[in-house]
């Protein structure tokens, strides 16, 4: 009998930690453990979801935000299939206000907060700086702005001004900086990734619109699956369909032996499509025809072969304008931009230069040395128009670092603009 109270006592006191975040996963565990809580860690929604069925947590502590599931999302899905757990967010609220409560919820709601008080600390400790990988830097932080001389109360939401979701929670990793217009790309990213929606990247040139296909598919459910790429500016048009869909033996000269497309080769997984702008019209028309049906015909094959992918397309052209001009089909567009989005430009987000300064220094590294940049050649970047956007701001450090040779600091004389750089 004995042992029986002992096992029902231990799966009363489980708990489920789910966050994107690994480095918060771990110091939560830690410190739920050392309360002789029985700890599983989920890295989103739908592993979540799976562990609920395993191992029937008294709670579950969630992130604001998951790579695959909203909070809200999430809550439903709780309340259908597992209506006894306690949902709670990371900032110590309820994520189901009407939900169940566990008896050791106050024990719970105290770790958090021993938990975002020493990230706190850590925070302001590193140089009088803050940065954006703790726990709760904002979710914790109780608003000043509430009423003159008011403080906010727990479980009293509506009584303060909402709090910001702290960066850390929205930004996905690939993409650096936190400027307002990134942060709304990533969520835009985190929205749609769970899905196999169609998605249209739309940006300038250098902008980073295939590290963002690169995200989508890391986060999506199709990550183990193949990511292909295929740049239809950079393969002549002659070849361009064969190099897609495949062809079969002796279909033209110089086909020697069957080969399989790029369309089948992202089986399962995704397909991105740069430049999809520069796609001939007709091989457009076979292309709206396997997104429609979901199945290719290899050139010189008579018989279709059906593929589960994901196509995400990216162009730095107006296609909108284009498909009204006739130039672009207008029914291919609306199937591509069934969930747009737009990567800006550097000089939109000017304010994440020194990040993706730093960035792009240690890419350079290579093992090397490190390097910094001098004052002045800081402010000779941040004078610079960057026509070429993200992708010349990296080219123009990895030149400099090159030209300081074996100096750590790197002098406005080893800062080279390319001249022949040009909005585009």
């Amino acid at each position: 009998m004995e042992t029986v109270s002992m096992m029902t006592r231990s799966v009363a006191a489980s708990v489920l930690v789910v966050s994107a975040d690994a480095a918060v996963r771990a110091r939560l565990t830690q410190a739920l453990e050392a309360q002789r809580w029985e700890v599983r860690e989920a890295s989103g929604g739908a592993a979540a979801l799976l562990m609920m069925d395993e191992m029937r947590p008294q709670a579950a502590l969630l992130e604001g935000l998951l790579p695959d599931l909203q909070m809200d999302g999430f809550a439903e899905e709780m309340r259908a299939n597992h209506p006894g757990v306690d949902l709670i967010s990371l900032d110590g609220s309820m994520a189901s206000p009407a939900g169940p409560r566990s008896p050791r919820r106050g024990e719970l709601l105290q770790v958090l907060r021993s938990v975002r008080a020493r990230d706190e600390g850590l925070l302001h400790d590193r140089d009088g700086t803050e940065t954006h990988d703790s726990l709760v830097k904002a979710q914790g932080r109780k608003s000043t702005h509430a009423g003159e001389g008011t403080k906010a109360r727990p479980g009293r939401e509506s009584a303060r001004p909402e709090p910001a979701i702290p960066s850390a929670n929205i930004r996905v990793p690939e993409l650096i900086g936190d400027a307002p217009i990134m942060l709304e790309v990533s969520r835009r990213i985190r929205l749609v990734a769970k899905r196999s929606t169609t998605v249209l990247i739309q940006g300038p040139t250098g902008s980073g619109k295939e590290v963002v296909a690169r995200a989508l598919h890391r986060l999506s459910p199709r990550a183990e699956r193949p990511f292909v790429a295929l740049n239809c500016a950079a393969i002549p048009e002659s070849l361009l369909e064969a190099e897609l869909f495949g062809h079969a033996r002796g279909a033209f000269t110089g086909a020697v032996q069957r080969r399989t497309g790029r369309i089948e080769a992202a089986q399962g997984g995704t397909l991105f499509l740069d430049e999809i702008g520069e796609m001939p019209l007709a091989l457009q028309a076979k292309l709206l025809r396997f997104l429609e049906s979901g199945e290719l015909q290899r050139v010189g094959e008579n018989e279709t072969v059906r593929v589960d992918v994901r196509i995400v397309a990216a162009t730095h052209q107006p296609l909108a304008r284009r498909a009204q001009e006739g130039s672009f089909r207008a029914d291919l567009f609306y199937r591509l931009a069934v969930f747009l989005i737009t990567t800006p430009a550097l000089g939109a987000h000017a304010e994440d230069l020194p990040a993706l300064a730093a960035h792009f220094l240690r890419q350079a590294e290579e093992g090397g040395m490190g390097k910094q940049l001098s004052p002045e050649a800081y402010a000779k970047l941040r004078h610079h128009a960057w026509p070429g956007n993200v992708r010349e701001l990296q080219h123009v450090l990895e030149r400099a670092w090159i030209l300081a040779e074996d100096r750590t600091t790197i002098t406005p004389d080893e800062i080279e603009f390319d001249e022949a750089a040009v909005p585009v």
